[in-house]
């Protein structure tokens, strides 16, 4: 059980670290999504290039945006992790028959 616990610390630590440390050496840089990114070279290659479509509802803010965006992967977080203690509780049963 002690075991456990301490491969649990070590994970949480390197996960901290992992998020971290571009933070730590791109201090100045701008960490902006694929999205922005993809527009900007898209522009670049073919600067008449209309896009298909407009969005139906476009949030009013950054910041908006980005309570959306947390809370759509923390849904998925949590159905993934749902369906992981499923599985495994799963397999105990079928292990102790």
């Amino acid at each position: 059980m002690k075991s456990l616990y301490k491969k649990n610390i070590i994970l949480l630590l390197l996960a901290v670290i992992i998020i971290i440390t571009p933070l730590i050496i791109k201090r100045d840089s701008e960490f902006e999504g694929a999205d922005g990114q993809a527009e900007g070279l898209i522009q670049e290659i073919n600067p008449e290039y209309e896009p298909w479509f407009e969005p139906l509802w476009e949030p009013p803010s950054g910041e908006i945006e980005s309570l959306l965006f947390s809370l759509q992967v923390a849904i998925g977080a949590g159905i993934i992790g749902y369906t992981f203690g499923v599985l495994k509780e799963r397999r105990k049963i079928v292990a102790n028959r």
